[in-house]
């Protein structure tokens, strides 16, 4: 669809639609997701669009009627509850049926991040179609979409408000394409290996926080020694281990950044309280001091 000028709202001119609706966002963001613009339009019989490519990623909700979509080579019917992706750089077309042409919700959107998003949630130009039977949740983020983007006095805020509603659209969509999901892949290891993942993702994040390895396991629901003896199986290493190793990697990160840290703060931003314990074991997965590290790491 073509965006209109930012907080105009488009209504029933377009003659290649009964109904159109757009709104556009007039200052989107340059990160990892945001919106451009969404609308909403009934097309008359017959209306299509392309073959052509878009330089951003457009999704369409069928509310309502028939058409087809066409990606990568390959052609999909789509009615009511149905969603089609148009992905960057791929050549795409779609059009309404001629009996009974569809209406249908949009949102186009862009950023770093999307990409990865979308295929993590089973989405590509391969697979670019999921089934819903249940409209409301997914007509009422459009909607949310629209109505952030109408004539808003604060256009930054309209953008971080837009990008909120886009995640749960997405991950609305997400939910209806579970088996395709590509973390789904977790929910099917057996529940130990599931735990071990969790609980490498936890120390991952929270590496900084006083960590007791009997209080993760207690709330992972194992015993210390099966808990321990089932991670290093999976991960190689102990727990203990795998949390060292992360904490001195990211201090090694702080040491090298262009920042004026004490090693006192270093230590304490990686979760050692004791900055000489910190230095021992800095030294000793090393080979150097955290000073001497610094040094090195600015002089090399």
């Amino acid at each position: 669809m073509s965006p209109s000028p930012a907080g105009v709202r488009s209504n029933s001119r377009n003659p290649d639609h009964s109904k159109f609706t757009v709104m556009n966002n007039s200052q989107p963001a340059q990160g990892e997701l945001s919106v451009m613009f969404s609308g909403e339009g009934k097309t008359v019989s017959g209306h299509g669009i392309g073959p052509a490519v878009h330089n951003y990623y457009l999704v369409h909700t069928v509310i309502s009627g028939r058409g087809t979509f066409e990606i990568d080579g390959h052609r999909y019917p789509c009615s009511r509850g149905d969603t089609f992706i148009i992905f960057p750089d791929e050549l795409f077309s779609y059009v309404a049926d001629d009996d009974d042409p569809w209406h249908y919700v949009w949102v186009a959107f862009k950023g770093h991040a999307a990409g990865h998003l979308l295929l993590s949630l089973g989405f590509s130009a391969a697979n670019p179609i999921v089934h819903g039977r249940e409209l409301r949740p997914l007509t009422s983020l459009y909607r949310k979409i629209r109505g952030t983007l109408e004539q808003t006095p604060f256009p930054e805020l309209a953008d971080l408000e837009a990008g909120g509603h886009l995640r749960v659209l997405l991950k609305e969509l997400g939910l209806l394409n579970e088996g395709k999901l590509a973390f789904n892949s977790l929910a099917i290891l057996p529940d130990i290996e599931r735990q071990i993942k969790r609980a490498v993702r936890w120390l991952s994040y929270q590496y900084a926080q006083p960590i007791s390895i009997e209080k993760l396991s207690r709330s992972l629901g194992y015993h210390r020694t099966h808990l321990s003896k089932m991670f290093k199986q999976i991960t190689g290493v102990s727990p203990m281990q795998f949390l060292l190793k992360v904490r001195m990697e990211r201090a090694k990160e702080l040491l090298n950044g262009q920042n004026h840290l004490s090693i006192d703060q270093v230590a304490s931003s990686v979760g050692y309280p004791d900055a000489l314990y910190f230095s021992k074991q800095f030294r000793k997965t090393f080979g150097c001091s955290p000073s001497e590290y610094r040094s090195q790491a600015r002089n090399g």
